[in-house]
């Protein structure tokens, strides 16, 4: 099958590209990532919100501009090769899953305006395997732990897993930071003692594993776009016996590697959220191969950039390694690579 963008989804795309290389070039973005505790600038999610960014998969009666995945994927691209700090990705899951459980119109006007934040509370930790409840309705109340809640500290509301589905808590929330090496992103440890409200039966989560894998790997695909632009900029460059390294053919050879993972990226990605807007019946197993590969591929493109940069790619002045940690957390997060393949095995049947 021959898939290519539409004349609306291009000019998305670089309306998008453009917005981000003016409001968050990397110096600024080292900033907030180094410096705020809250890991990204609410002036510029006002500004998000504002271009309409933070509702594109909300219903328009909520407020949003009711897009589906493939232009989640296309705006989250390009977060990917800026990367982007803060809770794009997580707000962008949590209102997927509240316009798909219905009757959250003022919520979801309040969050497509950039004036609340809310996320999903998942147990999303970096390991292969089952998931493990660790909080539950008790007495009418949410109560329980939950481990990995992205931007819990900023979070006006966080949407919780239990076993019995999904409900929506209101905050303030008592929360221990989790520390990560990737200051692009924020994790917390939330401890719940609330009432809540049902969103949903557990058949919610099968939407909101595939379009947290879809999305991950989209903002993956960004960096392997970035990284690969950027190392094939310094092969060009970088003089060695007088020529451009990237003359060599060993060189050539792991360029051209890079490349095909970049472009196959691209196709299982954009597959995956082309399933997921049709209702393909192969939806489950396309988003699981495209965050499977994505992941895969982002280890070997990122380490392969560092490597061919020589020894200034180990350096903290280097950009290159704010993309290795992005890609490392959205490796092991959202579903992890194991889990993935996991998932995309059940789904083929095997």
């Amino acid at each position: 099958m021959k898939f290519e963008l539409s004349e609306d989804q291009l000019l998305l795309r670089q309306a998008a590209r453009d917005f981000l290389a003016a409001e968050l070039p990397l110096e600024r973005s080292r900033r907030v990532m180094e410096q705020d505790p809250r890991g990204y600038d609410p002036a510029h999610w006002m500004r998000l919100a504002d271009m309409g960014y933070l509702g594109l998969t909300v219903p328009a009666s909520a407020g949003g501009q009711g897009l589906g995945a493939v232009e989640l994927a296309v705006v989250l691209e390009e977060m990917g090769r800026v990367c982007a700090p803060g809770p794009y990705l997580d707000v962008a899951l949590a209102a997927d899953l509240l316009g798909a459980a219905g009757g959250n119109e003022p919520l979801l006007q309040e969050l497509c305006a950039g004036r609340t934040l809310v996320t999903l509370a998942r147990d999303d930790a970096p390991f292969a395997g089952e998931r493990t409840p660790t909080a539950r309705l008790v007495q009418g109340r949410l109560r329980g732990r939950k481990y990995f809640a992205p931007f819990a500290s900023e979070a006006r509301a966080l949407v919780v897993e239990t076993p019995d589905g999904f409900y929506l808590a209101e905050g303030p929330f008592d929360v221990t930071r989790l520390e990560t090496f990737d200051l692009a992103t924020r994790f917390a440890e939330v401890a719940f003692d609330h009432s809540a409200t049902l969103l949903g039966p557990p058949a919610l989560a099968e939407r909101a594993d595939r379009v947290a894998a879809v999305g991950a790997a989209a903002v993956l695909l960004g960096i392997l776009e970035h990284l690969l632009a950027r190392t094939r900029e310094y092969l060009q460059t970088r003089q060695a016996f007088r020529r451009p390294i990237g003359a060599f053919q060993a060189l050539q050879h792991r360029m051209a590697e890079m490349l095909l993972r970049t472009e196959s990226t691209r196709s299982a990605v954009y597959r995956a959220a082309w399933c997921l807007d049709v209702g393909d019946p192969d939806a489950a197993l396309a988003a699981a191969a495209a965050k499977a590969y994505a992941g895969d591929s982002a280890r070997l493109v990122c380490g392969e950039a560092i490597q061919m940069h020589g020894g200034i790619g180990f350096t903290w002045e280097l950009d290159v390694h704010w993309y290795f940690k992005r890609a490392k957390t959205l490796e092991q997060h959202y579903g992890s690579t194991e889990r993935q393949l996991a998932w995309a095995l059940a789904a083929a049947g095997l």
